[in-house]
């Protein structure tokens, strides 16, 4: 009987200390990608090209979404801003997304996220005629990796000057 109730203990005892050394593990991540990333939307700066002086060209948007973030809809804020001040000017609005999912989903996804786009920049007065809308899915990425960061990267809507 004292053999059984030692044996309890003793498995109590095991079984009590993985829960706790399972509680007491840190997991790292790099504060790097962190400080890139706000869930899982890019937040860098390092593959934001300017469509004009001070005016970033792109916009970065969630894992299978095409809702503007706040920072994207500021951007978008400051092309329209640019864009009104340079009334001859004309634009292509790519839509892009990151390596994951079909060819035809992505082309989709991408035309989603450039007309969301395009449609804030008509909220702020710029004429829907200036505006062309075009989609690579994932054919064109900004960062060839495979990785949470890269595929952050290239979940993005930018916007050119048209020729």
């Amino acid at each position: 009987m004292n053999l059984i109730k030692i044996s309890k203990n003793i498995f109590l005892f095991i079984f009590l200390s993985f829960i706790v050394s399972a509680c007491a593990t840190k997991t790292t991540t790099s504060t790097k990608v962190e400080g890139q990333m706000q869930g899982d939307v890019y937040t860098g700066t390092d593959t934001v090209e300017y469509l004009a002086d001070g005016v970033p060209d792109r916009v970065f948007f969630a894992t299978n979404e095409s809702i503007l973030t706040t920072k994207s809809r500021d951007t978008l804020r400051k092309q329209a801003n640019w864009l009104r001040s340079n009334s001859s000017v004309n634009i292509v609005v790519e839509g892009h997304a990151d390596e994951r999912g079909t060819r035809e989903y992505n082309l989709a996804l991408g035309e989603r996220r450039a007309n969301a786009a395009k449609d804030y920049l008509i909220t702020y007065g710029i004429a829907a005629e200036r505006i062309s809308v075009i989609s690579y899915g994932k054919e064109r990425p900004v960062d060839s990796g495979s990785n949470p960061l890269s595929w952050s990267k290239n979940r993005r809507s930018v916007t050119v000057k048209a020729n």
